[in-house]
């Protein structure tokens, strides 16, 4: 297998708009409902807005309507939205730190777009929401479970992704304090979550005085081996944090993030879902990483000096050509998603998770795809 080509223009523009047709043949069906984070067999089933993963369809919906400014999807958009303004006046599964995955590409996106005022106010309540998952003492956003338990005194890499709903909410009531706890917890995973080599920690505990402890994984293989999502969140929350802090300490996360990820891979540019595993181990591969890795590499080009771009540039083209060619979803159908082979939560004999969504469509994998594909097509202003 050779390295995959770079997507072209035509190429881009196409995939864009298969993206966009499977989005509307799903729109039936996930309307008045949400989208599961995983597919069974190739097929999300529809779920109650109670998952962390719920905002990723919404995001594929205001995708679908920058594309095109068809109102099935500002209306269908809309009609989510006003259910996750529900779901946090009335604290409906949201005592967690995935506030920015649910509230950013569910209402921040249709605030922006729309002007809609209820989901502007859903989305600064969920900024309030996640500043109570804030840990003075080690300065981070506790991750899940009661607060201060000894057992969840943690934040996890994920996190990165979603600071971005915090400085937005700065912007949005010209109160600083959402900006100030995302570079708190910002600058306690630079310091911790990265080790020498540029892999990361899946989650990172501190102690209770506010000194760093131990990191442990939850979904990758082992503590200290390479969960391929959670490198991807690296890649691309440490670059959103470079924009919104021009903090050093990022941009070399991101550098060396990256860097490793990159050693990593196999020839196709998708990783195993634990980068541990070589191509031939038989392991699955995780398709989501590689769409999000991608779309940190094209902010990276947007935002880092001119001389920095093109080498980014052509390794999300060739990343994202990967995906179009050999992982996207070949025939549209009711309930399926837009690319294969992603993995969301693999058992091993060493970490802590659930088995399921392996080898199958993944809402986020979904989204970050058609979120890098629409970056590919022009100068689009980011959700995040």
């Amino acid at each position: 297998m050779s390295r995959p080509l770079p997507i072209a223009g035509g190429q881009v523009q196409a995939a864009l708009d298969r993206a966009v047709e499977q989005v509307r043949l799903n729109l039936p069906l996930y309307t008045h409902r949400c989208q599961n984070h995983s597919s069974v067999d190739g097929i999300y089933a529809p779920c109650d807005n109670v998952e962390w993963t719920c905002g990723f369809w919404p995001g594929e919906i205001w995708l679908a309507y920058e594309r095109t400014h068809d109102q099935a999807f500002r209306d269908a958009g809309l009609t989510l939205a006003d259910s996750f303004g529900r779901r946090i006046r009335e604290k409906i599964a949201v005592d967690h730190h995935d506030m920015g995955f649910l509230y950013t590409p569910a209402c921040v996106a249709a605030y922006r777009l729309t002007g809609d005022q209820s989901a502007r106010e859903a989305a600064i309540l969920a900024a309030d929401q996640l500043l109570t998952r804030f840990q003075p003492r080690g300065e981070f956003l506790q991750a899940w479970g009661e607060m201060g338990e000894p057992d969840n005194y943690r934040y996890i890499i994920d996190c990165l992704l979603n600071l971005p709903l915090l400085y937005w909410a700065s912007r949005e009531t010209g109160d600083g304090k959402y900006a100030d706890i995302a570079k708190k917890h910002t600058a306690t995973c630079m310091a911790n979550s990265f080790r020498p080599d540029g892999s990361t920690y899946h989650t990172f505990y501190m102690n209770k005085d506010g000194t760093p402890s131990h990191g442990r994984t939850c979904q990758g293989y082992q503590d200290d081996s390479f969960w391929a999502r959670g490198q991807a969140w690296a890649v691309y929350g440490s670059i959103l944090s470079w924009r919104y802090t021009r903090d050093p300490a990022a941009l070399d996360a991101f550098h060396r993030a990256l860097d490793f990820y990159l050693t990593r891979l196999p020839e196709d540019l998708v990783p195993c879902w634990d980068m541990l595993f070589q191509p031939d181990s038989g392991e699955p591969r995780d398709s989501s990483s590689a769409a999000i890795v991608a779309c940190g590499l094209l902010e990276a080009a947007r935002i880092l000096p001119q001389g920095e771009t093109a080498r980014y540039q052509r390794l999300a083209r060739e990343m994202v050509g990967s995906l179009a060619e050999g992982y996207a979803v070949p025939v549209p159908a009711e309930g399926a998603g837009l690319i294969l082979h992603g993995t969301y939560s693999k058992k091993s004999p060493y970490n802590t998770c659930f088995p399921e969504g392996v080898d199958e469509c993944t809402s986020w994998g979904d989204f970050y795809y058609m979120e890098a594909l629409t970056r590919l097509c022009g100068d689009w202003d980011p959700y995040w």
